[in-house]
């Protein structure tokens, strides 16, 4: 029987957007479910497998979107073209366009929230709703580990020491031990398990940009969409504040504290996060 990530990958979608880079780039995706489409946006050093047990509990209430970022997962991992979260923004939307749809729900992780972030701000007209969920905002990133994983000196380093390195910060970010799983440390540092995916890692590292994030504290005031701050209370990194303060900022925003769950919330308690999104979704 295959590795949870290995079946996960099996289902994934591929196509080449153009228009991204000089030429055109590969994105990898989950597409399940029906009805309104919900687009999961999973963070740095994380691929859409983040959300591998919580996309069949979204199923049965939506159509459900989960890509992997530019130089995550199994998209385009190449070493020609950016990968901050501005070019990250700029996948989403040719994404969008490829698929066909104008208007979604965004759940943003991690630095997949500050894509979100910079979506409802920059581009209303494609976002429906918005949940942020232990996300990237103002000057809370990026962390110590990522600053030294974008260290260019560590392209000297084997992919098994890459790997062993991003595996060995996981449980920092679990609050529920029984969750830190061979299955689940193995499926996240798969794709960076080869050379390839080791230099498209550190690239990735080496793209995070605090500026990216600031530059939009003073617009979140802008955001008109409906939004859930979805926040694991036990976070290390993105602290339970930077979930009360966008809470406060965002117009049309309420905050769910999540007290059994750290900064993997999507696999730290997958049950709830699903609730909680699919309660939201419902909300008039």
């Amino acid at each position: 029987m295959p590795a949870p990530h290995e079946s996960f990958r099996q289902r994934q979608k591929t196509a080449e957007l153009d228009g991204l880079s000089y030429k055109p780039l590969t994105v990898a995706w989950t597409d399940v479910g029906e009805g309104a489409p919900v687009i999961l946006l999973h963070g740095i050093p994380t691929w859409s497998f983040l959300y591998h047990d919580v996309i069949p509990r979204l199923e049965p209430h939506c159509r459900v979107i989960a890509p992997d970022f530019l130089g995550h997962g199994y998209s385009d991992r190449r070493d020609f073209f950016d990968r901050s979260l501005r070019a990250q923004t700029d996948m989403i939307l040719r994404f969008m366009d490829h698929l066909g749809i104008e208007k979604a729900t965004f759940v943003g992780h991690d630095t997949g929230g500050g894509v979100s972030l910079i979506m409802a701000i920059e581009h209303p007209e494609r976002v429906d709703r918005l949940v942020l969920t232990n996300a990237v905002a103002y000057d809370s990133w990026p962390i110590d580990d990522m600053v030294d994983l974008g260290n260019p000196e560590l392209r000297a380093k084997s992919p098994k020491e890459i790997a062993d390195f991003v595996a060995s910060g996981l449980p920092d970010g679990l609050h529920n031990a029984d969750r830190m799983t061979d299955e689940f440390r193995d499926g996240i540092v798969a794709p960076y398990s080869d050379e390839e995916g080791k230099i498209s890692l550190i690239r990735n590292a080496s793209s995070l940009n605090t500026n990216h994030t600031t530059a939009l504290v003073e617009r979140h005031r802008d955001i008109g969409v409906k939004t859930l701050c979805l926040w694991g209370v036990h976070d290390p990194w993105q602290p339970i504040g930077d979930g009360e303060r966008l809470s406060m900022e965002i117009p049309n925003a309420r905050l769910v504290r999540v007290e059994n769950a750290s900064h993997w919330i999507p696999h730290d308690v997958p049950g709830t996060f699903a609730d909680e999104i699919a309660k939201f979704l419902k909300e008039g």
